[in-house]
């Protein structure tokens, strides 16, 4: 079976698909979309969170056919300039993603597709969010290397920055 995929605002045609790959599988290997990160496969860690439908969703467990008639953002959606609220020219890293890297927020990198999404998530819904509201939003994304205090920092300095206070 075949079928297309909107994804960051690009329609990409899905070939000889088997019904049962999840979203997560077509992104990374039918799609060349490697920024979601396969860790659990259950929909535990965060790692592979995507927006579908203004919804965040672990897209390891979405079947990619029952997203066919969706809207899909990924990591690489929120530094590609098309459909970004920061208003940052196309290539550029989002706000979201330049915190992180001037806070320090990012080791080994594994978790950090999923956070970026997730903050990205949060702050287009509540760009005021206190840090409970943070970490309540972020509460599924697993993180083994940072201990969340600079994740933590970086929402903080995205506000800041957003609210017009510049930040850190």
């Amino acid at each position: 079976m075949a079928y297309d995929l909107t994804i960051n605002d690009r329609t990409h045609s899905v070939p000889s698909a088997w019904l049962g790959e999840s979203l997560l599988y077509v992104l990374r290997e039918r799609l060349g979309m490697p920024g979601s990160k396969n860790a659990c496969d259950q929909g535990e860690c965060g790692s592979c969170s995507v927006q579908l439908d203004g919804q965040l969703v672990c897209s390891c467990c979405v079947l990619a056919a029952d997203a066919a008639d969706g809207d899909i953002r990924t990591v690489e959606g929120v530094a590609s300039g098309s459909g970004r609220r920061d208003g940052a020219p196309e290539g550029e890293l989002s706000d979201v993603q330049q915190a992180f890297l001037d806070e320090g927020a990012v080791q080994c990198g594994f978790c950090i597709p999923g956070l970026i999404v997730s903050v990205h998530d949060l702050l287009d819904r509540v760009p005021d969010a206190d840090e409970l509201t943070v970490r309540e939003a972020i509460s599924g994304n697993l993180c083994r290397c940072t201990g969340y205090g600079r994740i933590l920092e970086a929402v903080a300095t995205v506000q800041s920055r957003r609210a017009g206070g510049g930040g850190s």
